[in-house]
């Protein structure tokens, strides 16, 4: 660095209290932007702006004079706060905490005084290329909020000492509404379970949920104590995994605080206690020590249902791999060796396999086959990888991609990646596939369950699957459904600890898993257990006859359906037609949308199944929220409210067309209707009506199809009674209708639990929207999670809902309930819910007027 640098950064520094600050170059190299690091955290600005240096220098110094505030205990990044209080980060590398410290040297320490120029970190540069994903070092903002880059280098070779960027204070500060005197406090207790601890991008990720509260919000490691809100705060703690911490909130909304923050660092004491711990919320009992007696713990339903077995464990595979690099031109043929021949296992698995199996072995297929894919593996190839290397580092880096999607759907997808780089090791390792130990009775524990292993069960049924990690959304959550048995999701490493052999009652419907439970417990979960089958039984005999009250009023039991199997097993379970075909199992995980003719045979195959039966079909209900590849849409800050549903369809009219096409080509014996999902606004409807009419005219079908909307928004229900002057029916489907109405997304670990359709904002809605239809005398049914919900689906036919759409299995347990209930119970239900406070108390109405809801449980 020039004297002449130095000494303008340091006087720049001096003068700049409260304004703003130059930053120069910590290193000499190559600066480009923040959007072009390989790591998708930097590039999407989760940690911050600034700028990257691709090095050219093995050591690190100061870009301003200012105070250190952390030092990784990796040894790889270093936080300084500048002289105007702007926090910035400098971290060597991408991926370099996995290193743990190996090729770095601290220069300094948290808490020294240190000006423009001061070495803080020599690494050596040979050793760190070679492990890690990349040099390439972000220099950026991590108090974002606060302060704004205002100036910034152009892209290209810099100096060591050059003016990088310029950091100034935002005109206005950040607001908060957090008073020092607001007594509302909570505190919830987590185990970090990252594991490299709290570094750089999970600190980002604890901020942003932090600031998203009005509460204060601080972290307590030992006897550290950090600011939630603050990135460097938070990575000066030095919390390694499995260190215990406190989350510790004081504000009016500081009990959401706490439960979001603590639900992000890992399993918290509410998640994993042992019974007769008098407060599970205490820093001794915080984490479950060995199961020696009974143990409760809380996950997220993948798929529904009870059962009671015996633990078997699936344990993770040896890292052992003796692998030799043979040269470039070996390990490129070996690459696509081992990538077709573990395509041609997924093609060969097909036959056979279930519907569900089907899509999900074709969706591997595809993402073998994905040029981008083979592209960027024979690239690490060429560059002296082996195969087995290139190969895992692509698919990692994938999985890395997925996870950071903003829909958890899409960050569920991760594990594909990470079954396929298992799928093409095992090739090229010469291993056979590991599959899952399932056997009648089972349940079965794993960190996580891949779909290869689910696959690979052999027409064998477990009793339960329970996972540490894992999505609802996922592949193998579908699978687990698919196979009928009940699936929780996200339950801690706690679960790791369950010995094999244990007696384990797995409750999906709550989340909940009891590892040794007592004998009393287990004893009433067996009878639980055997009650529910007798139900089931019963429910299934009577079940033929057609759905209705007590006092003989019609209601239609109808099934949501998503594809030409589940048709099939809807039809078993005596539902009464379709009131749901959701068709975007034909459009997700593929590299190119279905044709016209492809659609067309999938229709006519559900409507074969079902005979003359009616059948609804929603058009294709994706978007920026359930992206597709070829869909091409620009990634949204807030997909949920972007383009999504009909929304996409109207954008993208040639997909709605081919649908619509599709649709009219369909030849069934019993009614056929089109629903279109998220209508907000009159003129989206015209626009659709009128497409289907050009459509019909165009292809000489004079039978009209009777078109109707879904009520998903707010805007719908307020709006329903003129969409009733054009829609021929409505379907209220109050999964989104909740969501949007209450103002919490379905997928936040803090906030879903409270996400109740029997909520009486969202009973007003939809009473609004009954009404509406009744005056114009357009059915209305219910085809969201409500109306699989026995409680809820009373309820919805005293606010007039006449239709209620369920799980196929579900059907004759909701046609056994409606036919012990009077329309006139039903309606007193639903006048008592209106005026309620909130869902819980609704639940305690419609218990205290059936009270054998009780016994259904």
């Amino acid at each position: 660095m020039s004297e002449r640098t130095l000494t303008e950064a340091r006087a720049a520094d001096d003068g700049a209290a409260k304004g703003p600050v130059a930053l120069v170059a910590p290193l000499p190299g190559l600066v480009s932007p923040l959007a072009e690091t390989p790591d998708p955290a930097f590039a999407g600005g989760a940690l911050g702006d600034g700028l990257a240096v691709d090095p050219t220098g093995a050591t690190l110094r100061a870009p301003c004079a200012g105070v250190i505030v952390a030092v990784a205990t990796a040894r790889h990044a270093v936080t300084i706060r500048a002289e105007n209080g702007a926090e910035i980060l400098l971290h060597v590398g991408v991926e370099t905490v996995a290193l743990e410290g190996e090729g770095f040297r601290t220069l300094t320490r948290a808490g020294a005084r240190v000006d423009a120029g001061a070495p803080l970190i020599a690494f050596d540069m040979d050793f760190v290329a070679r492990r890690a994903k990349s040099l390439v070092t972000p220099v950026l903002v991590v108090n974002g909020e606060a302060f704004a880059v205002t100036r910034r280098a152009a892209a290209g070779e810099i100096a060591e000492g050059d003016f990088l960027f310029e950091v100034a204070p935002r005109a206005v500060a950040p607001a908060t509404e957090y008073k020092a005197d607001d007594e509302t406090k909570a505190e919830e207790t987590a185990l970090v379970a990252m594991p490299h601890g709290i570094h750089a991008r999970p600190a980002a990720d604890i901020a942003a949920a932090a600031r998203a509260f009005a509460s204060d919000v601080r972290l307590v490691v030992g006897a550290r104590e950090a600011n939630a809100r603050s990135v460097s705060s938070l990575m000066s703690l030095g919390a390694k995994m499995g260190d215990a911490a406190r989350v510790l909130a004081r504000g009016r909304d500081a009990l959401e605080a706490a439960r979001a923050v603590a639900a992000l660092i890992g399993p918290s004491g509410r998640s994993a206690r042992r019974k007769g711990d008098d407060d599970p919320q205490t820093e001794e009992n915080s984490v479950a020590g060995p199961f020696a007696g009974e143990t409760v713990l809380t996950g997220v339903c993948a798929a529904p249902g009870f059962a009671v077995g015996e633990a078997v464990l699936l344990a993770p595979e040896s890292r052992e791999e003796d692998y030799e690099n043979k040269g470039l031109e070996v390990e490129r043929a070996a690459l696509d060796a081992a990538r077709e021949a573990a395509r041609r296992r997924l093609v060969e698995a097909m036959d056979g396999a279930g519907q569900a199996q089907r899509g999900i072995l074709r969706a591997h297929a595809d993402l073998l086959d994905d040029p981008e894919l083979a592209e960027a593996a024979a690239a690490r190839v060429a560059a002296g990888e082996s195969a087995l290397a290139a190969w895992r580092g692509v698919m990692r880096e994938q999985a890395a991609r997925m996870r950071a999607m903003a829909d958890p759907r899409m960050a569920e997808r991760a594990a594909d990646f990470l079954d396929l780089e298992r799928q093409v090791a095992d090739v090229l390792l010469g291993r056979a596939p590991q599959a899952s130990p399932m056997a009648e009775g089972a349940v079965l524990i794993a960190e996580e369950v891949y779909p290869s292993q689910l696959l690979r069960a052999d027409g064998a049924r477990p009793a339960a699957i329970a996972t540490a990690a894992g999505g609802a959304s996922s592949h193998a959550a579908i699978l687990a459904a698919s196979l009928g048995a009940p699936m929780v999701v996200a339950a801690g490493r706690d679960l790791l600890r369950a010995p094999a052999g244990a007696p384990v009652i797995v409750d999906a419907d709550r989340g909940e898993i009891v590892v040794n439970p007592n004998a009393d417990r287990l004893a009433r979960a067996r009878e639980r257990l055997a009650r529910r089958r007798a139900r089931r039984a019963q429910a299934l005999e009577t079940a033929r006859a057609a759905c209705r009250t007590r006092d003989g009023a019609r209601i239609e039991a109808l099934a949501n359906l998503a594809s030409p199997a589940e048709a099939r097993l809807a039809v078993e379970n005596f539902a009464e037609g379709c009131g749901l075909l959701r068709t975007e199992f034909l459009f997700l995980d593929r590299l190119s949308p279905p044709d016209e003719d492809e659609q067309a045979e999938q229709y006519q195959a559900v409507a074969d199944a079902l005979g003359a039966r009616p059948l609804a079909i929603r058009t294709l209900d994706i978007g920026a929220d359930k992206p597709a590849p070829y869909l091409a849409l620009e990634r949204e800050e807030n997909p949920a409210l972007g383009l999504r549903g009909l929304r996409v369809g109207l954008e993208r009219r040639d997909l709605l067309e081919a649908q619509l096409r599709a649709i009219l080509r369909v030849k069934a014996r019993g009614p056929l209707q089109i629903m279109l999902p998220m209508v907000s606004f009159s003129d989206e409807l015209a626009a659709a009506r009128a497409m289907l009419d050009e459509l019909r005219a165009a292809m000489g079908r004079e039978e009209p199809v009777p078109l109707g909307v879904m009520v998903e928004t707010p805007a719908a229900a307020l709006i329903a009674g003129r969409l009733a002057e054009a829609a021929d029916f409505f379907s209220i489907g109050t999964n989104d209708l909740a969501q949007y109405a209450l103002a919490i997304d379905r997928g936040h670990p803090g906030l879903a639990g409270r996400l109740d359709p029997l909520h009486p904002a969202v009973l007003r809605l939809v009473a609004m929207t009954a009404e509406a239809g009744a005056a114009r005398g357009r059915s209305v049914s219910v085809c969201g999670g409500a109306a699989s919900d026995l409680a809820a689906a009373a309820v919805l036919v005293g606010l007039g809902v006449g239709r209620l759409s369920a799980a196929p299995a579900r059907v004759p347990e909701i046609k056994a309930f409606i036919r012990t209930v009077t329309m006139e119970e039903c309606r007193e239900a639903a006048r008592r819910a209106l005026a309620a406070r909130e869902a819980a108390e609704v639940r305690a109405i419609a218990r205290e007027i059936w009270p054998h809801l009780d016994e259904e449980r």
